[in-house]
């Protein structure tokens, strides 16, 4: 059953036609990927659906009281609520049950309406405990955590965090409220590794419809069950998840290639009878054939989306070893990453990752001895010519024109540098703009061509896919595919990394490991270690009594024997942290609900260990 469908729906700004006759519908529990290049209208199209813009041509249907959730590209949240505020927000009837039961304690020990009492705070809750009153809160721990905000950044103000920050807020807060449809434009945009393979965990179980617009390929083959293809003004629906689309999309494209150049060929065969016999003794055939001709339904030519021609290469040949460090320790003020002695050699293709804020782009810029160290060594090797990606774009001038821009990195004749733009999807009078006015891929577009020229033999590149839609990013792929030097890079684009690396150094609370292999190889080894932790976790602990147990039973206890104890319930809080992080991982709201019983229970025995301690210290024991 539909629960949104659109027929016939056209969008126009002035004389320019953004798409038409669209005609789609939205199922219950359908979860729907939303692709194509950049500027083709797919925002415009998330927003129409829901409501928030209106079509110019078109009918939207919604179901009676359809309840949507709407993350768009650059979210507006701000105020002085905390994100746990804003979350717990949404459990407001929770909230009110939770008051009426406190109230209604008071009233238990009245004798005369004992038994109506109770079982009016009986019925009461058993309905809070059915709506999930008891496990609400950790629901919202999991989801805020799951998605990058730390327990200090949860209990801050939203005035106080970074656009990002505030972003990852409304999408926790839109995930708590479980709508009927769920529309996310470009949701990964601000999470890192971590938080992306949680959402992603969390919107296979989503029960309800989900429209999602992203470039994060490896983020769509896993959540995406249906593929909209918005391209050239015309949506077109294909079954599947991204790579089923792929598949679907270029076995569609060479049957419509195939029927029209068919039709080509009979159009010119039949021109050619035409001129031949238009004048003759078949003058009457050729009539006829005409008349079908110009009666004959033309097929479009298949189109393709035009993409970057973007090659690298360089004369001078780096030395063999390309970095080299030891004992290195990166940061600012403070230590953010302990390093191992690493070797970096040439034809390598290192992958960089880490949550947000971990030191990526820390490290890069002391690699390249923008920063130094706080302690250790970086040694280049030799003859190396590095070219350099920022993720900010921080080395384009804003004022400066395209031409003006590139020209800085070699300086080429207009018409030299006018084709060599045009590779980059630059025309015209578009190479005169100002880099400050451009979007962010059209910068990042800028920053190849820079890149291009200046022929580097070894590559350090800060989220190079960042910004850029499919088409491009799979270019940028195929390029650094068959460059023929070193390549350190920091990506959240997990199709690249498996593409490409031979090697991922991956920063993990403040220190970085290295793993051998692409990404599925990475991934093999965590969920090995997260098994290994989660058996250590299952295994019987030692049976601590409580305190009050072993006065009676014990009364020579020392100080000793209680510090023991304290040291071992200590251990067992460790363990059961890394259970309930794992479990938040798994997203096992079970598990994680029954490991949080565990854990307050012996926080509770450790509270009275702690006392027991302070006694037996204060009587000299």
């Amino acid at each position: 059953m539909s629960i949104l469908s659109v027929t016939h729906l056209a969008k126009s700004f002035g004389a320019q036609d953004v798409f038409r006759d669209v005609t789609v519908s939205v199922a219950h529990g359908d979860k729907i990927a939303l692709v194509g290049p950049n500027g083709e209208g797919k925002t415009t199209l998330l927003r129409i659906l829901i409501g928030l813009d209106e079509p110019t041509n078109g009918q939207v249907m919604r179901m009676t009281n359809l309840r949507v959730g709407y993350l768009s590209q650059n979210a507006d949240l701000s105020g002085s609520e905390t994100p746990w505020e804003i979350c717990c927000g949404v459990f407001r009837e929770l909230h009110e049950m939770q008051a009426r039961l406190r109230q209604m304690e008071a009233t238990l020990a009245e004798p005369e309406r004992r038994d109506e009492n109770l079982q009016r705070y009986g019925r009461l809750l058993e309905a809070f405990e059915h709506a999930g009153g008891y496990s609400y809160e950790l629901e919202v721990r999991m989801v805020l955590t799951g998605l990058g905000l730390d327990e200090v950044h949860i209990h801050r103000s939203l005035d106080q965090l970074s656009g990002g920050q505030r972003t990852r807020a409304l999408l926790a807060c839109l995930l708590l409220e479980k709508p009927n449809i769920l529309v996310l434009d470009e949701p990964t945009n601000h999470l890192d590794l971590q938080a992306i393979e949680w959402l992603e965990g969390y919107l296979q179980a989503w029960p309800e419809a989900l429209i999602v617009a992203s470039h994060d390929r490896y983020f769509l083959d896993r959540v995406a069950r249906k593929v909209w293809d918005l391209a050239f003004g015309q949506l077109e629906a294909y079954p599947g998840n991204y790579s089923q689309y792929i598949q679907l999309r270029a076995e569609r494209q060479a049957l419509r290639q195939a029927e029209w150049e068919e039709q080509q060929a009979l159009i010119a065969r039949t021109e050619a009878f035409v001129r031949r016999y238009k004048a003759g003794q078949r003058s009457r055939e050729a009539k006829g054939r005409q008349t079908r001709l110009n009666r004959m339904q033309r097929l479009e030519r298949p189109r393709e989306a035009r993409t970057m021609r973007l090659r690298l290469e360089s004369d001078l040949r780096s030395g063999e070893m390309v970095l080299v460090t030891h004992d290195l320790v990166v940061g600012y003020d403070r230590p953010l990453v302990a390093v191992p002695d690493l070797e970096l050699r040439r034809l390598e293709r290192v992958a960089l990752i880490g949550a947000n804020g971990s030191g990526k782009t820390t490290l890069l810029k002391t690699v390249l001895g923008q920063m130094a160290p706080l302690s250790g060594e970086v040694r280049l090797g030799a003859s190396l010519q590095i070219g350099y990606l920022a993720q900010t774009r921080q080395d384009l001038d804003p004022e400066s024109t395209i031409v003006d821009e590139v020209s800085r990195a070699k300086d080429l004749a207009l018409g030299e540098m006018r084709d060599f733009l045009a590779r980059y999807l630059f025309t015209g009078d578009d190479v005169f703009k100002k880099v400050g006015a451009l979007s962010g891929g059209e910068q990042c577009r800028v920053a190849l061509a820079k890149l291009t020229l200046s022929q580097p033999n070894s590559l350090v590149l800060d989220e190079p896919t960042n910004q850029l839609d499919i088409a491009s990013q799979e270019i940028m792929e195929d390029v650094l595919d068959s460059f023929l030097g070193t390549v350190l890079f920091v990506s959240h684009d997990r199709y690249v990394i498996d593409a490409l690396a031979t090697e991922i150094w991956a920063i993990e609370d403040g220190r970085l490991r290295v793993y051998q292999g692409n990404y599925q190889e990475y991934v093999a080894q965590r969920l090995k270690e997260g098994a290994a932790l989660r058996e250590e976790a299952d295994r019987p602990r030692k049976v601590v009594q409580r305190p009050a147990a072993r006065a009676v039973h014990q009364p020579e206890r020392t100080v000793q024997d209680v510090e023991e104890d304290i040291a071992y319930m200590e251990r067992m809080l460790r363990e059961l942290e890394q259970g309930l992080a794992q479990a938040n991982v798994d997203q096992d709201l079970d598990r994680a609900r029954a490991l949080g019983v565990e854990y307050d229970k012996i926080q509770t025995d450790l509270e009275q260990l702690m006392a027991e301690w302070v006694t037996l210290g204060e009587a000299g024991g």
